[in-house]
């Protein structure tokens, strides 16, 4: 993943209020700490930033420039309005060259499994250690011609040069599956309404 450069400011207003501000001004609130060090408020550009995020994921390792001074910082958190969906806030960590770092990274399946099977997906990301300057954008698992009955693990997944597992090894990923026939499809069709008795009107009246 390539190192981003962008520009950032001091905060030296807090609360709701000024973080509303901070955001009308067409930046963004951001709290950078780490390595014992007291955390840093501060304002990333609103544009630059959230094109950071989509086009290195949120994984992102920022050289920040504040003021003199210059911080090298891995993208650890970033809070989005649940219904504007835009960036409301986000937490940097402090990092060094060749630092490793805990992060999850994206599981990307790849390959078909044998005809007649259903896969289903357990875990979409990945939690590995890796430097914090080569932290990859995704995982990938290889599934194809996988017969009905065979589970991958997180053991089997492949992961970069330099990288280590960071979770359980034996954490299901994916499962192959026997697909459903059309005949059980139906059967099941036929089926929800079992149990239910209708009670017959009364002539009465």
């Amino acid at each position: 993943m390539s190192e981003v450069r962008l520009a950032a400011e001091q905060r030296t207003e807090f609360g709701k209020g000024a973080a509303r501000r901070t955001r009308r001004a067409g930046k963004i609130p951001a709290v950078l700490y780490g390595h014992g060090s007291d955390p840093q408020h501060l304002a990333l550009p609103g544009l630059e930033f959230a094109r950071v995020v989509r086009e290195h994921g949120h994984n992102a390792v920022l050289t920040l420039n504040i003021g003199s001074d210059t911080e090298l910082a891995l993208t650890k958190t970033v809070t989005t309005h649940p219904l504007k969906n835009y960036i409301e806030h986000v937490d940097l960590l402090l990092v060094k060259r060749g630092e490793k770092v805990t992060v999850d990274v994206p599981i990307v399946i790849n390959g078909d499994a044998s005809p007649g099977t259903l896969i289903t997906q357990d875990l979409t990301t990945l939690q590995i250690e890796v430097e914090a300057l080569h932290i990859p954008e995704q995982v990938e698992l290889d599934i194809a011609g996988a017969q009905a009955g065979t589970q991958f693990t997180a053991a089997q997944v492949t992961l970069p040069r330099g990288a280590s597992l960071a979770g359980d090894p034996e954490a299901l990923v994916l499962a192959v599956n026997t697909a459903p026939t059309a005949e059980q499809l139906e059967g099941e069709l036929d089926t929800e309404g079992a149990g239910v008795v209708e009670t017959p009107k009364s002539d009465e009246g």
